[in-house]
């Protein structure tokens, strides 16, 4: 090897520590709030040298942005090399826990979650999100090639459920040890092989009504905060730009809270009180265990397509400070608790199939909160039409074409 060679080499290293680095202070801090002295104090240099390799804060998140999506682009080309469509879907998520036990063993560094994507200015926008709709269109391949628009649809779903599971399984994985990762894919394979309704049961949800709350107060304002907050990230969301979105001044966002932090915690336990009313509406209405989480589960993705009262994306747990951040995933683990708890009932009564609550309560989990990204989607067909399509991904499984009959 040339001394040319070695150089680049060490070159290559130190860029990608860096790329490692910055990846670590995006999933704990967000993109704008990641800085140039916390990655270099991560890779042991200071802050002119991390400037040598990228010259503006933008340069590094997006260049860390473009090394996830480049990892998803060479896992789905791994998957598509296996025959069939559950084969691809079993290897793809395989690769995700294999990476996850390496990471866990410290053989591997995280890459950056793509939350923070929308946030980032142009010109870096546009290409992300480019290269995120190029990632989406491979994952629905793995489907093979749609017979008709209707196959598309349905696979535009499954894709999406698909990568939101892969994502969110990196939050709640670390309740298990590294040795019993192989048995909880299997798990969450088997749900999505087969889904969790048991061979009579049908999607047949009870209309159910959640509460709005006020159309000028508080919760008004929340619910435009939550949508601003999805759209853009955390960071993204300016105090301002929410403001403007109510016609409100910078003093009225302060008259309902006192920070940031405040209103995007306020955002969140909003979400998570509609979903625990989505759940307590269903058992009031009663029916079997299946029934009450399909009606559950049905209001709760009608209201992320209809946009009125969305639920806030975790997307936005990458901005809070620990403490904060911690106490939102402890409610969120309550509430998939209570998911688990229907699933587990249902199984004792014949309406579910035998799997793992807790495993299935996470896939539901990120079912309903990924749905607020598939408006535009579910704005191409009736409404209850997508709810079905989309909730049948996990309900009845990924591979389960009798949906569209």
């Amino acid at each position: 090897m040339s001394s040319t060679d070695g150089a680049t080499d060490r070159y290559l290293a130190k860029r990608d520590a860096i790329l490692a680095a910055a990846a670590e202070a995006i999933n704990e801090a967000s993109a704008k709030g990641m800085t140039f002295a916390d990655v270099a104090r991560r890779v042991g240099l200071n802050t002119t040298s991390v400037t040598y390799y990228f010259k503006r804060k933008e340069d590094l998140a997006a260049a860390a942005f473009d090394h996830t999506l480049e990892w998803l682009q060479t896992t789905l080309d791994r998957a598509l090399a296996e025959p069939t469509p559950q084969a691809r879907v079993a290897r793809f998520l395989s690769i995700h826990f294999e990476r996850q036990r390496r990471i866990v063993a410290g053989d591997e560094r995280p890459v950056a979650v793509l939350a923070d994507l929308r946030a980032m200015e142009d010109p870096f926008k546009g290409r992300l999100l480019q290269s995120w709709r190029e990632v989406f269109r491979k994952t629905r391949t793995l489907w093979g090639n749609p017979a008709d628009r209707a196959h598309k649809d349905l696979n535009g779903a499954r894709a999406h459920v698909l990568l939101e599971n892969s994502f969110w399984m990196t939050v709640w994985i670390d309740r298990y040890e590294p040795d019993q990762y192989a048995r909880v894919e299997a798990r969450l394979m088997d749900v999505f092989a087969h889904g969790l309704a048991a061979p009579d049961r049908h999607w047949t949800p009870h209309p159910l009504a959640l509460p709005m709350g006020d159309e000028a107060g508080q919760d008004a304002f929340l619910r435009a905060a939550t949508r601003l907050i999805n759209e853009l990230g955390y960071r993204g969301a300016s105090v301002q730009r929410i403001a403007a979105e109510l016609n409100v001044t910078k003093g009225s966002f302060y008259h309902h809270l006192d920070a940031k932090d405040d209103l995007v915690t306020a955002c969140y336990r909003r979400s998570f009180d509609t979903i625990t009313a989505a759940q307590q509406a269903a058992d009031r209405v009663g029916g079997s265990h299946w029934q009450r989480l399909s009606s559950a589960l049905a209001i709760l993705v009608d209201a992320q397509f209809a946009d009125v009262a969305p639920l806030l994306r975790t997307t936005a747990l990458s901005g809070l400070p620990l403490s904060v951040r911690q106490a939102m995933v402890d409610r969120s683990n309550r509430i998939a608790r209570r998911f688990a708890g229907t699933i587990s009932d249902g199984i004792a009564e014949g309406s579910i199939r035998a799997v793992d609550p807790p495993v299935a309560a996470q896939a539901v989990m990120a079912l309903q909160n990924a749905a607020f990204d598939m408006r535009k989607w579910a704005g191409t067909m009736p409404r209850e039409q997508a709810v079905k399509l989309y909730a049948s991904t996990v309900m009845t499984g990924l591979f389960d074409d009798c949906v569209l009959g």
